[in-house]
């Protein structure tokens, strides 16, 4: 006798989802932590652009921790939430608020901000940079220093290279990959957009202090770093190890060189801006956003390795009056940015603004 099977009800169909009419952004402000609310307490990277650009509507988004705000003239800005968990890292964030379907983002120029670890051979504490390209210090193979093979200077090397300095020559050495461009490590950025903005935020004035200038004195021998703060254009690696020192320093001058062929210099360094442009990148590819539209500026809370004299134990992590001073320095030079675009979206909306190369 034979048995008869349960029968299992079939899965429902699939509801359609209402049709809107998306809202064309026109600017949109990305920033990274924020201590506390977005307005009316201690700043974080975002509270000066939330209150000094009137970002008043409050806008929830599904998958975010800290709602989208705008103001009357469509500047849009947002900080990511702390999931109070380094586990948790902020770029699933951003693909929520890129899937929201009330906005059309196809037009919008994108402000990444956030303050970071500056090279001392490069920029002094309070200043900020545009990127030309953000580099990854993520995927990468490691040896331990007692176990770095003579000759070597650190043992950091790229997926598919076999020594340090050499770019991939294996693409099968990583699974699934077919081609070594596949194992890149390095964003590039739309450089006349950036060589624009640069151009119109060179002469920005930015606050120095006593205290700035008392931590400036101690870089002997490092003139960038003993300048008062400025605007320069220089390459963010981004990585999600905190990491410090001149060793260190040395390696991403090396891996940033190396990743842009020669032609960028490292600059800045922190722990989002790889994840964010990463982010981007695949949402260009999926038709999302246009990458032309999309600009980093990162301003120095610190230096990337402690001035002459003092160990790196001592001077890790510690940004002193330098954090203040980068949160006005990224507000103050990216608003100068910002407003041309708003004031001119007529123009600005289908032609993105380009500078030559010098």
């Amino acid at each position: 006798m034979a048995l008869s099977l349960p029968v299992r009800a079939a899965e429902p169909a699939l509801p359609v989802v209402p049709a809107v009419q998306a809202i064309p952004v026109k600017v949109m402000v990305i920033a990274n932590f924020e201590p506390g609310a977005d307005t009316g307490d201690a700043p974080g990277e975002f509270q000066l652009w939330a209150e000094r650009e009137h970002l008043d509507e409050v806008i929830p988004v599904r998958g975010t921790l800290h709602p989208l705000r705008r103001n009357v003239d469509g500047l849009y800005g947002m900080v990511w939430g702390d999931a109070h968990s380094l586990v948790v890292t902020p770029e699933v964030q951003l693909m929520a608020l890129l899937l929201d379907p009330r906005f059309d983002f196809s037009h919008t120029y994108w402000l990444f901000t956030g303050i970071s670890g500056a090279d001392p051979q490069a920029a002094s504490v309070g200043s900020a940079a545009w990127a030309r390209w953000v580099v990854s210090g993520d995927a990468l193979r490691e040896f331990a220093e007692s176990e770095v093979p003579k000759g070597w200077p650190y043992g950091l090397f790229a997926i598919g290279a076999k020594a340090p300095g050499e770019l991939p020559q294996a693409a099968d050495s990583f699974a699934g990959m077919t081609d070594t461009g596949s194992l890149g490590m390095a964003v590039p950025l739309n450089q006349g957009l950036a060589r624009w903005a640069f151009a119109l935020s060179k002469d920005t004035p930015i606050p120095d202090t006593p205290a700035l200038q008392a931590a400036r004195a101690r870089w002997k021998g490092f003139p960038q770093a003993q300048r008062p703060p400025f605007v320069l254009m220089g390459e963010t690696l981004g990585a999600l190890r905190y990491w410090h020192g001149a060793g260190r320093t040395q390696w991403a001058r090396d891996w940033v060189k190396l990743w842009t062929h020669g032609q960028g210099r490292f600059v800045m360094t922190n722990m989002e801006s790889q994840l964010m442009a990463g982010t981007m990148l695949s949402a260009a590819q999926a038709g999302l956003v246009d990458m032309k539209r999309v600009m980093v500026l990162r301003s120095a809370s610190n230096a990337s390795m402690p001035p002459p004299g003092q160990s790196p134990l001592a001077s890790v992590g510690d940004e002193g009056p330098g954090q203040v001073a980068a949160y006005e320095a990224n507000y103050r030079v990216g608003a100068v940015v910002i407003h041309r675009l708003l004031a001119d979206w007529p123009r600005y909306r289908d032609s993105v603004p380009d500078a030559p190369q010098p």
